[in-house]
């Protein structure tokens, strides 16, 4: 008769099965770094470079780096920073498929901002392989220096900092990553090193682009883009007003201003 345990076991392994196979890392335009394994994109679709107004200098910045880093040359690693709404996501994904289309090796991996500790697995996965990464980190935020360490340590001066073939992508609402704490700084023995230690993770990024709110005649541009490439009409002052119950104008609101658009028009987009 089998001992309890192994049947125990054996129905255990029956109950979990096998996590997935991890997907081919030459083989597919963006991954999602999940336990402990590379996933293939289910939908990887950015948008055209085109469609992003308002952002030339930091589309030009970001593509250009992306090209040096899937051609092997020297790159930095980005921080895009600024106001919610304005395109940083979707610029990341732009550009990658920009540069993709060019014929570049290069691919996306995007880790969830809870993932930090899993970067260097992550890194050792694809330091061998004859393509370069852009890793990207969204909507990435600390509420302490302390728990920024580990990013600073895999940037710059760690023991296993990144490898060639990768460059950190993040985006962020705020300018230096960590919350600025005045009381924190006031009572710091020494109010200056507070300051330091908060401003050393931003430091670490050769590359920061910086997003503001558009003003009006820059939303209505992004709509008008918008409208345009799905073949809606749209009315500026019914575009100014969705924004104004919005409280807020930018990118992500025009294109829910489009997709309001074409619901009224009965398409899809």
């Amino acid at each position: 008769m089998a001992d309890p345990l192994d049947r125990i076991a054996a129905a255990l392994e029956r109950l979990s099965p096998p996590p997935p196979p991890a997907a081919d890392p030459l083989a597919h335009p963006a991954y999602v770094w999940r336990d402990g394994i590379l996933a293939a994109a289910r939908a990887f679709a950015p948008l055209p470079l085109a469609m992003l107004r308002g952002v030339e200098a930091q589309k030009a910045s970001l593509v250009a780096n992306l090209t040096r880093l899937a051609t092997g040359h020297a790159a930095q690693d980005v921080l895009l920073w600024g106001a919610r709404g304005t395109g940083k996501s979707a610029l990341v994904k732009a550009a990658v498929g920009a540069v993709q289309a060019d014929g570049a090796p290069l691919a996306l991996v995007e880790v969830a901002a809870d993932r930090l500790a899993d970067l260097p697995h992550l890194f050792a996965t694809l330091a061998p392989l004859p393509r370069a990464f852009a890793i990207f980190l969204d909507d990435l935020g600390f509420d302490a220096a302390a728990e920024a360490r580990i990013l600073r340590s895999l940037l710059e001066g760690g023991a296993e900092a990144r490898p060639a073939n990768t460059r950190l992508i993040v985006t962020s609402n705020r300018r230096h990553l960590i919350v600025r704490d005045i009381a924190e700084q006031s009572s710091a023995i020494n109010p200056r090193d507070s300051v330091d230690d908060q401003l050393a993770l931003a430091d670490r990024f050769g590359l920061s682009l910086g997003f503001h709110v558009v003003d009006q005649d820059g939303y209505l541009a992004i709509v008008r883009g918008y409208a345009e490439a799905h073949d809606l009409p749209f009315d500026p002052a019914d575009a100014v007003q969705w924004a104004t119950r919005r409280g807020s104008r930018s990118g992500r609101v025009a294109w829910q201003y489009v997709v309001e658009l074409a619901g009224r028009e009965g398409k899809a987009v």
